[in-house]
């Protein structure tokens, strides 16, 4: 189990411009991309400061961006926008707005200029399907299946994922992207189903050290923390 060995590429998810730049030092990390509520849970206050920031310090690699519009036309304005903030930014759009309108025809408009999009929220086989009538065949673009989301919901992601790469195969342009990550373990599901990327908070990333380790030392650890634990807590029965 060797992160170097894998095929898929890894993406960092998060907004916090210490670790990203953190994480832009290492060579298995291929990409980021962020979204509103990380942005939020960060404290970023101006969006378009941050975006702006942090750019030019990771320039080699691909990032994604997210609009926040819910109006049709002003998503489309949104987007236009931040494309032309970097070469190397994705749009994310989200596959429908709140009152479940699909993006479709935003999507097939601005793949058609050029701009490079990450399809968010995708959850099921039919979403896929029509975005992959509308995409551009010569404009790349990331279509993030939220693996983790539909395993809460008590369906198979590995399935779900393995439907998705097969559909998008005829699709050279397209890369799906495991979404919504909740494990180490997710990255080595998603190269076994094909995909091509994966997304991984950086709470997880940070967790990289624990792969391959021997499993009873791995218990021992976790037997004197526990221990150590109670004891700092001054715990009696």
């Amino acid at each position: 189990m060797n992160i170097q060995n894998l095929k898929i590429k890894i993406f960092a998810d998060g907004a916090d411009s210490k670790s990203i730049l953190k994480f832009n030092k290492l060579n298995y990390i291929k990409g980021f991309t962020t979204n509103p509520s990380l942005m939020r849970k960060s404290g970023i206050k101006d969006y378009k400061s941050f975006a702006k920031d942090i750019l030019p310090k990771i320039d080699n690699k691909p990032i994604s961006f997210e609009i926040f519009a819910d109006d049709l036309d002003e998503m489309k304005v949104q987007a236009e926008e931040i494309a032309s903030w970097g070469e190397n930014i994705y749009v994310k759009i989200p596959i429908t707005n709140t009152k479940k309108i699909s993006t479709k025809k935003i999507i097939e408009t601005l793949s058609k200029k050029g701009i490079k999009l990450n399809i968010t929220a995708i959850f099921t086989d039919n979403q896929l399907v029509e975005i992959l009538g509308v995409i551009d065949k010569n404009t790349p673009s990331i279509l993030s299946v939220f693996a983790g989301r539909i395993a809460d919901a008590g369906f198979d992601p590995e399935k779900a994922i393995k439907k998705s790469v097969n559909l998008a195969n005829k699709f050279s342009n397209c890369e799906i992207l495991w979404a919504s990550t909740r494990e180490v373990y997710n990255i080595f599901q998603a190269e076994k189903c094909g995909c091509q990327i994966i997304t991984v908070p950086h709470d997880l990333l940070n967790k990289f050290h624990n792969i391959g380790k021997n499993l009873d030392d791995f218990s021992l650890e976790t037997v004197k923390g526990f221990y150590n634990d109670a004891k700092e807590a001054g715990f009696k029965v």
